[in-house]
């Protein structure tokens, strides 16, 4: 969230009639990117009224990829959703993906009928294709930002500037299940975009080379054992030796 004051209250009533339908505990890690319009006076209080709903605020506006990394680093579910405080993506969408989930590890969205500016969707269709022409990664829409992972998949990766536009790639180049699915895409209803189309498309594409060598140098390994009996039998071990 940057400078999203006026989103925060129907975003929270929205977030909470979907995670009531897909029946799950959950906890709401919210990043304020540095804001300066009270967003995070108004994420104090959300907080006060629900602990459920973390707070996590920033000295200053670091940008879209150190705030999605903040949020990363404390997150404690072995589900893992990530969106954006705008409500252009509607929450109501959060089952679609977590049933996608079921057969994957990672599962992005589609905005299937934007409604943004041509300017901005030709930028955005620009830059796909170009990233998945020179990544070969199957991801068809890295700008939508509400993203499903395992938290397994997450785990390990490298954080760097411009890491939101190529998690899922990323997740995908060690080995992870992918999925996508159609989702709801809303126009703006409070506020204005505070990424520039020039700014979107061009770091972008500077990014490619970096992520071309990292996609080489990237650690893959998978085991034989079965995690859950590692864990039964630790379990035992330690319940043996506890006074």
């Amino acid at each position: 969230a940057y400078n999203e004051v006026a989103n925060l209250e129907p975003l929270f009533t929205e977030l909470r009639a979907a995670l009531l339908a897909a029946g799950r505990t959950w906890e709401l890690i919210v990043v304020d990117d540095g804001s300066t319009d009270g967003t995070a006076a108004a994420l104090d209080a959300e907080a006060g009224r629900d602990p459920r709903v973390v707070p996590l605020v920033l000295e200053r506006n670091a940008g879209q990829s150190a705030a999605l990394a903040a949020g990363l680093s404390r997150v404690r579910g072995d589900i893992v959703v990530t969106l954006d405080a705008d409500l252009q993506n509607d929450p109501a969408d959060l089952p679609k993906l977590l049933g996608a989930l079921a057969n994957a590890d990672v599962v992005s969205g589609i905005r299937a009928k934007r409604n943004d500016s041509w300017l901005r969707r030709a930028s955005s269709r620009i830059a796909n294709g170009v990233r998945r022409a020179v990544l070969g990664d199957p991801v068809t829409d890295i700008g939508c930002s509400f993203k499903a992972y395992r938290r397994e998949s997450l785990e390990g990766l490298p954080m760097f500037v411009g890491v939101h536009r190529f998690l899922p790639a990323l997740c995908v180049f060690r080995g992870a299940r992918f999925a996508e699915v159609e989702l709801n895409h809303r126009a703006r209803r409070h506020g204005v975009s505070k990424y520039g189309v020039g700014n979107r498309l061009w770091r972008g594409l500077a990014d490619l080379n970096g992520v071309l060598w990292l996609r080489s140098r990237l650690v893959r390994y998978f085991t034989k054992y079965n995690p859950a009996k590692i864990e039964s039998a630790i379990t035992k071990k330690t319940a043996a030796i506890m006074p």
